[in-house]
């Protein structure tokens, strides 16, 4: 079993509650709400059905609010942070087949 401080320093551990994760990144709850519809993060559910968000989801949400607060519209935004975690995972994996 996982030790307390190996989950708290994994970045998909969800330690966080929506009401912090909001506080963090400085949103409101629905705009936490809305980007889980969008699909952009999936947040797990606790045993009563409370969202927790791990540091990655925290950081996804940041960079859409940021998006959102420039003027892009949030499908958009969800789009181009979707996009740009793809291409960067291709990226990693590449780099990783030239190192073999």
């Amino acid at each position: 079993m996982a030790q307390p401080d190996d989950m708290l320093d994994d970045d998909d551990y969800p330690a966080y509650t929506m009401g912090r994760a909001a506080e963090i990144i400085g949103c409101t709850p629905e705009f936490l709400r809305r980007l889980g519809e969008a699909k952009l993060i999936d947040p797990l559910r606790s045993g009563g059905g409370h969202r927790r968000y791990s540091r990655y989801q925290i950081r996804l949400a940041a960079r859409a609010r940021e998006m959102c607060d420039q003027g892009t519209d949030m499908a958009s935004a969800v789009r181009i942070i979707i996009l740009e975690d793809q291409l960067e995972e291709a990226l990693r994996h590449n780099a990783d087949r030239q190192d073999r």
